[in-house]
């Protein structure tokens, strides 16, 4: 085992959109940078090594984090990044196997990984865990229940976690986007049981959907959050990022729940 005189970084989900990006900000902030997918690629052109992970699998998270400290010595920061979606349907919709998966991968997934690497971490009396979440981690997005209902998991556990960690020299924080534009949309899971009732809200919801993902910021503006909260020496236990997260954190805050729901409403054009 090599000891490395670099932070070393793991980036789930690293293939393209927002780990992509954030596993390059992070090479060049000074990490020694791992990314994952389930089936890596060769790049040249990247600074950072391409791994294999399932994050649905125990093994396979802790075998990749257990190479990776044999590789380096260390763990300095875990970016739980990869996820998956599902398109937008009532929540009666979908069979319970399909929110089993997206649990499975939004929020067991980011508990392997983080309890795969928290032994090392803890050895060190130092360490970083960046969990993804969403702004429908705060704010429920009607026909994307499941999808709300696991970030929501996600920022209760963050915060749980970073509480139970400080004494150890660990810290966590999780990022809140609001629609980025990425792929996750583009290869999201169908409903299994879709219904006429749902017909004409689903496709309403769809082209809606389609506006807003043109309007979208590019996915940049989360990874400039997640290199801020790694190097940040007090970090927060969540950050929005990007300009249309912040106003509808402000949004969640200040409004009534009355007008809060209606806005939602007229926002997404749901009668």
């Amino acid at each position: 085992m090599s000891k490395s005189t670099q932070p070393v970084a793991i980036v789930t989900g690293a293939s393209s959109g927002i780990g992509l990006i954030t596993a390059k900000k992070l090479v060049a902030a000074g990490y020694r940078v791992f990314g994952t997918s389930r089936s890596p690629r060769a790049n040249h052109n990247h600074a950072f090594e391409m791994m294999p992970l399932d994050v649905d699998n125990d093994e396979s998270a802790t075998a990749l984090v257990n190479r990776i400290v044999e590789l380096t010595g260390r763990v300095d920061l875990l970016v739980n990044n990869a996820g998956r979606g599902l398109s937008p349907a009532g929540a009666e919709e979908f069979s319970l196997e399909q929110a089993q998966a997206l649990f499975n991968t939004n929020f067991f997934g980011v508990v392997r990984l983080s309890n795969a690497v928290l032994p090392h971490m803890r050895k060190q009396a130092s360490g970083r865990i960046i969990n993804i979440g969403s702004v429908l981690g705060f704010m429920p997005m009607p026909y994307m229940a499941f999808y709300s209902a696991s970030k929501f998991a996600l920022r209760g556990y963050s915060e749980s976690l970073d509480h139970e960690l400080r004494n150890s020299g660990i810290r966590v924080s999780v990022i809140e986007p609001a629609f980025m534009k990425t792929a996750i949309e583009a290869n999201s899971t169908q409903a299994a049981f879709k219904r006429e009732e749902y017909q004409l809200v689903r496709a309403s919801l769809e082209d809606r959907l389609t506006e807003m993902l043109e309007d979208a910021e590019e996915p940049d503006v989360v990874a400039d959050v997640i290199v801020k909260a790694a190097k940040e020496t007090n970090p927060k236990l969540s950050y929005t990022a990007g300009s249309a997260a912040a106003r509808l954190k402000i949004m969640n805050n200040v409004l009534p729940a009355r007008l809060l729901d209606a806005g939602i409403r007229k926002h997404l054009r749901i009668r």
